[in-house]
């Protein structure tokens, strides 16, 4: 049985594949190169990948993902396509639709949109249902470093509180947007802000998302 992260997977693929190597992203300095090394680092070399979380490992982290771009690139967008190898914990349905789901997604629209002729992507109603769930639950862990309070919004009116605090800037939009905004790619993400103006422009400029 398919699932989203599977089928997220496959999206990212194609895209890294007709995009090239060379193409830009929306991940600061990185190439499609360097966002096809950092997924296969993250699926296949746990003991390099913590160091996405774990600062002190952090030089091993790039180190190893240096070496993966190495690789040739039509070998990456392989590895990427077959997914971890049995021995891996991403390897499991559960934790693979638990854990790559919006992973896969973030960086299918760092590639998509990090292009001139980009449009936005019409997404399901249960996907989008699926990324709001998501986001509920992760939305006070985007938001803790934002120095405004932080409330996003769906069109229906359902909302979910990213940041407490005075002034509050309210995020209006889908929820693949909504994601990309809490995911630090405010800048492409396309929602409506509430709020004074000065709140508005210091939610835009937050430092949101997890660090890589």
């Amino acid at each position: 049985m398919s699932t989203h992260a599977k089928r997220e997977r496959l999206l990212l693929a194609d895209l890294l594949e007709a995009a090239g190597p060379a193409a830009p992203t929306l991940c600061q300095g990185w190439t499609t190169r360097d966002l096809a090394a950092h997924v296969v680092m993250r699926e296949r070399r746990a003991d390099a990948a913590a160091g996405i979380v774990f600062k002190p490992l952090a030089a091993r982290r790039d180190r190893v993902q240096a070496e993966l771009a190495e690789k040739p690139y039509e070998e990456l967008i392989q590895l990427i396509r077959t997914g971890p190898p049995r021995s891996s914990p991403f390897a499991l349905k559960q934790i693979d639709e638990a854990a790559n789901t919006v992973e896969f997604f973030v960086h299918a629209e760092d590639v998509r949109r990090a292009q001139a002729d980009w449009t936005p992507r019409e997404i399901d109603p249960v996907f989008a249902d699926v990324l709001w769930s998501r986001l509920e639950k992760a939305a006070r862990l985007l938001g803790r470093k934002s120095s405004v309070g932080l409330v996003v919004r769906r069109p229906d009116g359902r909302t979910a509180v990213a940041k407490r605090g005075t002034p509050v800037v309210t995020v209006t939009g889908e929820p693949g947007e909504l994601t990309l905004f809490l995911f630090g790619r405010q800048d492409v993400a396309r929602v409506e802000l509430e709020g004074d103006k000065e709140a508005v422009s210091r939610a835009q400029d937050a430092p949101l998302g997890v660090s890589m």
